[in-house]
């Protein structure tokens, strides 16, 4: 039987009949199934490219690096067989056969142990050599360092044609010592072939790695030979080959960093010799840093995939053999849409005809369902409008059919009742029982609150020169202009008082600002109040001055009275002191009086000076009690001026004074606040209670009514 209560049978058959009838969901499966089957095949296309493309590309570095290793095993082999080869110029044509081997070789060396150093390279005529340009047409250097000749060692060049031709020649004095280079360390400390990390080749000014092997006679290191090769001939070769026109390639060494790369962007930078290469993710492009933070952890052979600035990209990160000898990553990234592109053309038609289909199905079902289901609509946007307690007014609703007739005319019904229970009863109280499910019971708990009370000064005298109705209106309007601003900073009107007003803030609704929000309300309030004083004194009319107080504290908060009727108030001790703090307002002339607890939830928002240290009935200690003035960013009409702020100043040190007990200083203080400001009825009141204390003890005051 709840089945029924909880559905509509009219409304409800007729649309799940037009969804059966129209074929949305074919279609839906349709596009759905073409689409993912293209991007499945061009996925695993991707994928299958990628693959063969790093096994290729591991197999193409090792080659490169593989007969340039075995040149450098066969020297060291004669280094150690001949150990005085490479010390004469014999070995010369035979590191100019390793030079010529290949182009990717920048140049081939050997270092000895005593530090004499021979070496075949190759030199770019635009950079200089010893500090001046080579002669022109020089393509080769023969170089080399023998410190066994004089004191200080001398570094030989003869700089070649391309036939090997001596063209010229330049010497100088140098402190380069092979021995204290990486690439000789490197292969001193592996005892065997090695590929140095990322170094600076000192002769050549580039930026490159070894291959290097040492040589030893009866087990005494003898020497180093060792082959250049740029990090640009690397990145060259990443650049040529490529999976797809957009893949980006990048060889890594073991801590990510960029050895190479396919844009052929320099990725290191030099300091004094040493290199610093750039990690993948601090390029200038943050594909390859998103890429590599996504990579799959404790499997650095598997491809993957990511969304990066809303397209797809297929990823893969292969580390080399450890035959190699170092621990290098070959790193690549293709995005996905480079291997769809055949299959746009038939998706995008597909699609489009798959839309097309369902925006027709869609203006059918909505033209269809909005005959039957426009009036039910209009109803539940009216029903949110009531909960909402919208007070603009709407129109009835005509209907030809019964049910949505009768249904009409009670929730007309509904929002009468409910605009009539939200004029009498707080308004946050209202919307907490529309949004809930909760009952409305008797009962309440404690809450630290703000209590807010208002009054009008000498309104007796004012209702017996006003006549009645012009009476009403002034205070009709007053009390608009306090409900207003308590609506707008979200506090609860408690309840009216002939002319004072009873409000507070934090209940029902939590209000984490609440002291702030009520001290913003009275000065909303004590501004409302100057323009309407300001209009009917142009009228000829007498000003209606206001008197505030407002307390925090912990009070009782809840439904009060009986099953048959109740309020929504609060009561406490609280309570009292907002409406005493209301009252004392007489004594100092004050328009505004806060508390001490007040002023520490709000004091660094609010502009206010202290007034006194009072007693309050019931209380034995004395509280503190200020005047608000202004605030900070609620508004440039409540923002206070210079003036103000100095009389905020020197009100404070009076205070100060006071507080201590010096009360002659206080005395000359508070006359000085009269001297500049004569009208400042705080300072006026103070200086007579002083005065009077010079001759009588002080006698604390107790706030009252």
């Amino acid at each position: 039987m709840r089945f029924f209560h909880d559905t509509n049978l009219r409304l409800r058959p007729s649309i799940l009949t037009l969804f059966v009838l129209l074929t949305v969901p074919v279609f839906i499966a349709i596009v759905a199934a073409n689409y993912l089957s293209n991007e499945r095949t061009a996925r695993d296309n991707a994928e299958s490219l990628l693959k063969r493309f790093n096994v290729e590309a591991v197999e193409n570095i090792q080659n490169v690096f593989d007969p340039i290793k075995s040149l450098i095993r066969s020297a060291a082999a004669i280094g150690s067989e001949q150990p005085d080869f490479f010390a004469s110029k014999r070995s010369v044509n035979y590191l100019f056969s390793i030079l010529q081997h290949s182009d990717r070789i920048v140049s081939a060396y050997v270092g000895l142990n005593d530090g004499a150093f021979r070496q075949a390279r190759q030199i770019d005529p635009a950079v200089e050599v010893q500090g001046r340009l080579p002669p022109p047409g020089t393509r080769y250097a023969e170089r080399w360092i023998d410190p066994s000749l004089r004191s200080a060692p001398i570094d030989h060049y003869i700089f070649l044609d391309g036939d090997r031709r001596e063209l010229g020649s330049s010497e100088q004095t140098t402190s380069y010592d092979p021995r204290a280079r990486l690439w000789y360390r490197t292969a001193q400390q592996s005892g065997g072939l090695s590929v140095s990390d990322v170094d600076v080749f000192a002769a050549l000014g580039l930026v490159g790695f070894t291959v290097a092997a040492p040589f030893y006679q009866d087990g005494k290191l003898q020497g180093v030979a060792a082959a250049d090769i740029t990090l640009d001939d690397l990145s060259g070769y990443l650049g040529e080959r490529r999976v797809s026109p957009g893949t980006l390639s990048y060889i890594l060494d073991h801590q990510g960093r960029v050895i190479a790369n396919s844009e052929g962007a320099r990725t290191y930078t030099s300091h004094a010799g040493k290199v610093e290469l750039q990690h993948v993710t601090s390029l200038g492009n943050d594909l390859p840093a998103v890429a590599f933070g996504l990579r799959p952890r404790g499997d650095d052979n598997k491809t993957f995939s990511f969304f990066h600035g809303g397209r797809e990209y297929v990823a893969s990160l292969t580390t080399l053999p450890a035959s190699f000898g170092k621990k290098w990553q070959l790193f690549v990234i293709t995005p996905l849409a480079d291997f769809t592109s055949v299959f746009e053309a038939h998706n995008n038609k597909l699609f489009a005809f798959g839309l097309l289909a369902i925006v027709l199905q869609i203006l059918i079902i909505y033209f269809l369902s909005s005959v039957i289901s426009a009036p039910l609509e209009k109803l539940a946007h009216k029903v949110t409008r009531i909960q909402d307690l919208s007070s603009e007014p709407t129109a009835p609703l005509q209907s030809p059919i019964r049910e949505v007739a009768l249904l009409s005319r009670a929730i007309d019904t509904l929002d009468a009742a409910v605009k009539s229970f939200a004029a009498f009863v707080p308004i946050g109280l209202v919307r907490e029982l529309l949004e809930s499910d909760q009952k409305l019971e008797l009962g309440g708990h404690s809450r630290f609150l703000t209590i807010f009370f208002s009054d009008l000064e000498g309104f007796s005298s004012l209702s017996e020169e006003l006549p009645s109705q012009d009476l009403l209106m002034r205070v009709s309007a007053y009390l608009e202009v306090v409900t207003k601003a308590v609506n707008e900073e979200h506090g609860t009107i408690d309840k009216f008082i002939g002319d004072g007003v009873m409000a507070f803030w934090g209940a029902p609704a939590l209000l984490e600002d609440h002291a702030l929000r009520a001290c913003q309300a009275a000065l909303r309030i004590r501004s409302g109040m100057a323009a309407l004083n300001t209009r009917w004194q142009a009228e000829g009319g007498k000003p209606m001055r206001i008197r505030v107080g407002i307390h925090s504290d912990a009070v009782l908060v809840g439904n009060i009275g009986s099953k048959e009727r109740m309020s929504y108030t609060v009561m406490g001790d609280g309570v009292n002191v907002a409406a005493r703090l209301e009252g004392i307002n007489k004594e100092y002339g004050t328009r505004i009086c806060i508390s001490h607890s007040v002023f520490k939830e709000a004091g660094e928002r609010l502009c206010v000076r202290p007034v006194d240290d009072v007693v309050v009935k019931g209380r034995r200690s004395k509280i503190p009690i200020y005047e608000l003035v202004g605030a900070y960013g609620l508004g440039e009409e409540f923002e206070p001026d210079e003036a103000m702020l100095r009389l905020c100043r020197m009100t404070r040190d009076a205070y100060d004074a006071l507080i201590a007990e010096n009360f002659p200083l206080a005395l000359e203080r508070y006359r000085e606040i009269l001297a500049e400001y004569p009208d400042d009825t705080v300072a006026a009141e103070m200086a007579r209670r002083l005065a009077v204390m010079e001759t009588t003890p002080r006698v604390q005051r107790q706030l009252s009514r």
